[in-house]
């Protein structure tokens, strides 16, 4: 039986993984497609552990690349549920890097995956509720909706036959940028 409210620290998933020089981009540093691909895969277990169900990768809202990360750092990552609808959840994730000669760690990302609940036919179905019991689980929460509130301006203000282009020509002046035609 699926409990109706479930702590965030009952979401909690944490991952490490040493990385190896055959994750390099040609710079030298950790390319950031591998990154993101392990971060979908703990947005994946953190919210199907928060939800009991599969769950799908909605959108990536953020993906703030902070600092580079080397070959040999030992990467982990921390994901929680930090907002819940009735069959989404906003996990948030953070990923430090740590040199293990020196013992060194750094903030290296942070990330918001909107994730959905789904049934065995593809359906959407609803999630446990959150119980905020710490000062962090209320502004993660309260910082969440406010992300909401701005996803759906963003959306209601960008639709693609809003822009047209002999109207809007003054949003792009000033930009580096040549009309030519």
């Amino acid at each position: 039986m699926t409990k109706e409210f479930k702590t965030v620290a009952e979401s909690i998933v944490t991952i490490s993984e040493l990385m190896l020089p055959s994750r390099s981009n040609f710079n030298g540093k950790i390319h950031g497609g591998y990154v993101l691909s392990l971060l979908d895969q703990i947005a994946f277990a953190c919210a199907s552990k928060h939800s009991g169900v599969y769950c799908v990768t909605a959108s990536v809202d953020t993906v703030d690349f902070l600092n580079p990360i080397e070959i040999g750092e030992l990467l982990t990552m921390k994901a929680s549920v930090n907002f819940v609808g009735s069959s989404s959840m906003l996990v948030g994730i953070r990923v430090e890097a740590e040199n293990i000669q020196t013992g060194e760690v750094k903030h290296c990302n942070s990330s918001y995956f909107t994730m959905v609940a789904k049934d065995n036919e593809g359906k959407s179905v609803k999630v446990p509720g959150l119980i905020l019991k710490t000062e962090d689980d209320i502004r993660r929460f309260a910082k969440s909706i406010k992300r909401y509130d701005n996803k759906k301006k963003r959306r209601a203000e960008f639709h693609e036959t809003d822009f047209v282009s002999e109207e809007h020509l003054h949003i792009v002046e000033g930009y580096n940028v040549k009309i030519e035609r």
